[in-house]
């Protein structure tokens, strides 16, 4: 019965999921084109919001926590763990008022809706992983971009997602380059839970009655750190968290 309903679920909440990407495909593209670089992120910090709000079509939860307050108006470093592509959406809203922009494979700067677009337009630094001085240069470019701005990073070192929940090796490349570029940025470790769980095999089905959660641990100081000591504290961090809260 259960299976049964998350193919139901499922594909209500994936109609409703495609017809805001293309709908917002088009409202993007306005509001860039016609209303510049500001307008455009506020368009997508709403698609964010429909896609986080929707969740509850297949009966599921969110919920963001902050374990230590940090202001707005300054540049942040978010690190995270990577469970599904639905990590995404609830950085993007919950996190809206630091304006977290991100580090994404090149792949996906094609052939989807909205996300692509986004990705193309919204100054995320576009990295192809097979060609590491290209991602390093992206990074660097990226990361003067975010510190000029006030704006934040997001980054998932891991690489690939971990449906199962457990964690992969952090990698510090991409950390490192961030650090250097904006030392004086705090890094604030991101442990999110469940949304692997949410879609554990793609985009269908989906596991409906999920509770997702983002939960922003310690602010680290980069300050008399190594940027491997630093990736190492947040692995650590996260992992400890993951493991006290079990689902």
């Amino acid at each position: 019965m259960k299976k049964a309903l998350d193919y139901f679920l499922s594909v209500i909440y994936l109609t409703y999921f495609g017809t805001l990407l293309c709908i917002f495909q088009v409202i993007q593209w306005v509001a860039y084109e016609f209303f510049g670089q500001s307008a455009h992120q506020k368009i997508v910090v709403v698609l964010n919001y429909f896609i986080v709000k929707g969740w509850i079509l297949t009966g599921s939860t969110s919920n963001f926590e902050i374990k230590t307050p940090f202001e707005a108006g300054k540049t942040y470093l978010f690190v995270s763990n990577h469970q599904s592509m639905f990590d995404i959406p609830g950085i993007i809203w919950y996190l809206r008022k630091y304006t977290p922009l991100f580090i994404s494979k090149i792949e996906l700067s094609k052939g989807i809706p909205s996300i692509s677009y986004n990705l193309r337009v919204g100054k995320a630094a576009l990295i192809d992983r097979k060609d590491p001085k290209q991602a390093i240069s992206e990074i660097l470019k990226f990361s003067n971009y975010i510190k000029e701005n006030n704006f934040s990073g997001v980054i998932f070192p891991e690489g690939t997602r971990s449906r199962t929940g457990k964690l992969k090796p952090f990698s510090v490349g991409g950390l490192a380059t961030l650090i250097k570029k904006n030392p004086n940025a705090d890094i604030v470790p991101i442990a999110i839970k469940n949304t692997g769980l949410f879609n554990p095999t793609g985009l269908f089905p989906l596991r409906s009655f999920t509770h997702m959660t983002w939960t922003t641990l310690d602010l680290i100081s980069s300050k008399g750190k190594t940027a491997e000591e630093v990736c190492k504290l947040v692995e650590t961090n996260i992992g400890e968290f993951l493991n006290d809260n079990q689902i």
